[in-house]
């Protein structure tokens, strides 16, 4: 079937927006050296309604790249955030900097908006007043994809003359959640998936950040309006004495020093904040914390408790406290238009009036301040008649624990998670994992394999090597029966077309590791190029 022809492609629900070839080399994507193949690109939209709630209009959105030298192969890009716009469907590799893309490599690709378009551009609460909508909330949460995935095929079935050979579903932080809900709702249609930096706890989390933004406070200067300004509760000197702290109690339990800390487990017994960072003395300011300080960080590091209760996950102790990434989404997102919005509109039942949030006198940062965790932190767990699933029944995996049809088929799942992640704790997801374990035992490994990867921020970032081909790992596991014993991740020094200026300067520009599965470690053999790859060994 030709592009064009593709507009009159029958599916019922759906409506091609529009159709255009693409040609060869006219499309470029940043870091990435190889221009795009000729590929007809799909807009359309698919179950349009108008909500009774809130008398909006709302549809799931999607674009498709079609490439003409097809490989056989289906690619869901699952996108993360509040979802809400078309990303284009390159079919992103995750990681930082990836170097290659699904669509240049021959897949199919659809990307969508999860259900529903932002407001406003999504500035302020636009991107997430969707949430006052029961069902664009569960489109958010689980039913996009599952409207998608067989329209998708069966669109791509139509142009090409016959169906995806193998299918694969690859997304990060929130698309890292949708890819784990993906494996727990299995339709057996993925063969392979892969989660990164999963949130699949993401009301939770959310409720950590603004919990986080309340620790920050008391230690923050207070603006001219009298409210407190979060981004001076801590210098980035101040954190990256806490990262050098951590470096220098923990960096050599993997057996070498070199700034990647692979023996995260071990670090979290071994480092202690009151005893690690120096308290300052009368008139010291240099490489030191005040003890405010000092007990911010160590109730963050714990996570939000009720009593006895944890309401999230702890953090894991690494080196990338210092990373830009992490100031970001602990100091800025946490009180603006991502984490108090999506916890205000999209995670509470009912969820706030906009007024709580954009009326004079009041704002994000006054409601994350004011945020309780007594009062309203339950409420993430609530349902009524009009909201009548939970946003912790919408949002996570079901059952993330078990994952049975989807193991005893054999699917397989890659997850991989940065251990410096500010927002989703890589804790939580070891958590996960040893609790599949525990279920599945020696068949976890045959389905499910984890990669931690010292040192990165939120997908990517802080001084790590976090350039990786997770496509490729999770391609060569379903189709060759090739289980990934290793993943090699790259540092983006100078030279790369997106470098990462996070990279310490005593690293190789071109500084490489391998990510084990975990619970395996990578150790150096004491002998060859500690810049490389094949110098460490996973045990």
């Amino acid at each position: 079937m030709s592009c064009e022809a593709l507009r009159s492609f029958p599916y019922a629900g759906m409506k091609l927006i529009s159709t255009e070839l693409i040609a060869a080399g006219s499309l470029s994507v940043t870091g990435i050296a190889e221009a795009m193949p000729e590929h007809c690109l799909v807009r359309g939209e698919l179950n349009e309604r108008v909500s009774p709630v809130d008398g909006k209009r709302y549809a799931i959105g999607f674009e498709m790249r079609l490439p003409s030298h097809w490989n056989g192969r289906f690619f869901y890009q699952a996108n993360g955030g509040l979802d809400g716009r078309l990303v284009p469907a390159y079919g992103g590799q995750l990681g930082g900097g990836p170097d290659s893309n699904g669509l240049l490599k021959g897949f199919a690709v659809i990307s969508s908006d999860a259900g529903h378009a932002m407001e406003n551009g999504g500035k302020g609460i636009g991107a997430a007043l969707f949430g006052l909508d029961p069902q664009a909330r569960m489109d958010y949460g689980y039913n996009a994809v599952a409207q998608l995935t067989p329209m998708a095929r069966q669109l791509i079935t139509g142009f090409y003359g016959y169906r995806p050979a193998r299918s694969y579903l690859l997304g990060a932080s929130n698309g890292g959640r949708h890819a784990m809900v993906a494996a727990a709702r299995d339709t057996g249609q993925y063969d392979g998936i892969v989660a990164g930096d999963p949130g699949f706890n993401l009301p939770q989390a959310a409720v950590a950040q603004v919990w986080g933004a309340q620790q920050f406070a008391r230690v923050a200067r207070l603006d001219a309006a009298g409210k407190p300004d979060l981004e001076t509760s801590f210098t980035p000197a101040q954190l990256k004495w806490v990262a050098q702290a951590v470096l220098q109690r923990c960096d050599g339990l993997d057996g070498l020093k070199d700034g990647l800390i692979f023996d995260m487990a071990t670090c979290q017994r071994h480092f202690d904040i009151q005893r690690d960072v120096a308290s300052c003395q009368s008139g010291q300011t240099d490489h030191c914390l005040d003890e405010g300080r000092k007990r911010v960080l160590q109730r963050l590091f714990a996570g939000p408790h009720l009593g006895e209760q944890q309401l999230y996950s702890a953090m894991p102790w690494d080196s990338g406290i210092d990373g830009q990434d992490w100031r970001d989404w602990k100091l800025k997102y946490s009180v603006g238009p991502r984490d108090a919005i999506a916890l205000g509109f999209v995670f509470m039942t009912p969820p706030v009036s906009p007024a709580v949030v954009n009326g004079e006198g009041t704002s994000l940062l006054d409601y994350a301040l004011n945020f309780s965790l007594e009062q309203d932190a339950p409420r993430i767990y609530a349902s009524n008649g009009t909201y009548t699933e939970a946003a912790m029944t919408f949002m996570p995996p079901p059952q993330a624990a078990q994952m049975n049809h989807f193991i005893q088929r054999g699917g397989k799942l890659i997850v991989f998670h940065g251990n410096s992640d500010p927002v989703f704790s890589a804790l939580d997801t070891v958590h996960w994992y040893q609790a599949l374990s525990r279920n599945h035992g020696k068949a976890t490994a045959d389905s499910v394999r984890l990669f931690l990867i010292p040192g990165m921020n939120h997908t990517r970032y802080g001084p790590a090597t976090d350039q990786f081909d997770m496509l490729d790992a999770i391609v060569a596991w379903v189709e060759q029966g090739k289980a990934p014993q290793r993943v090699i991740a790259s540092a983006r020094g100078q030279g790369s077309l997106s470098p990462n200026a996070e990279i310490p300067a005593d690293w190789s520009a071109h500084r490489s590791r391998p990510l084990c599965p975990y619970p395996q470690l990578a150790r150096y053999d004491g002998k060859s190029d500690p810049e490389q790859a094949a110098s460490f060994l996973c045990q």
